[in-house]
């Protein structure tokens, strides 16, 4: 199948830490089969950005992910996507965050092959297996305690014209 993206497209995405180590995990659809990634994936229509990230980290994880921050906005231009041929642009919105409740890692196998916690020195060696580079410096970011608070988010919906 073949897409042609010509606009910008929001990803949100979970930084999850424990004890230094970062979760991530292995992608199993076609696009990123076999990389590395956050918790993450795309903006739904109409949805809030937290509740996004909640849901995204719930469904690759089997986590219960609260948000505390906003790690920061992370846009990428990729000249020519790795597997799709073409450039695309992301505007990720990646959140830092604590678990609650067990954690136990579920997840549908049609999503995601394996979960598994990293040191930044175990990520900076594996920079071709991760789904973007960015995650390094995304975890750089989390351990050193960076973050905007969670009202700098407004979720409007509008009723009426444009």
């Amino acid at each position: 199948m073949s897409r042609c993206y010509t606009q910008p497209f929001i990803v949100v995405g979970a930084i999850i830490e424990d004890n230094g180590r970062i979760l991530l995990v292995k992608e199993a659809k076609e696009i990123a089969r076999g990389l590395w990634n956050q918790p993450a994936g795309w903006l739904n229509k109409g949805e809030d950005i937290i509740t996004a990230v909640k849901r995204e980290a719930k469904e690759e994880t089997g986590l219960n992910f609260k948000p505390k921050k906003v790690l920061g906005i992370y846009s990428e231009v990729r000249k020519k996507h790795f597997k799709l041929k073409i450039g695309i642009h992301v505007v990720k919105i990646i959140f830092s965050g604590e678990i609650i409740g067990d954690i136990k890692i579920n997840f549908d196998p049609d999503e995601i092959l394996e979960a598994k916690w990293f040191t930044i020195k175990e990520l900076e060696k594996m920079r071709e297996k991760l789904r973007d580079e960015s995650i390094i410096d995304e975890a750089k970011d989390c351990l050193a305690g960076k973050g905007y608070p969670l009202d700098i988010i407004n979720h409007i919906i509008v009723k009426g014209g444009g």
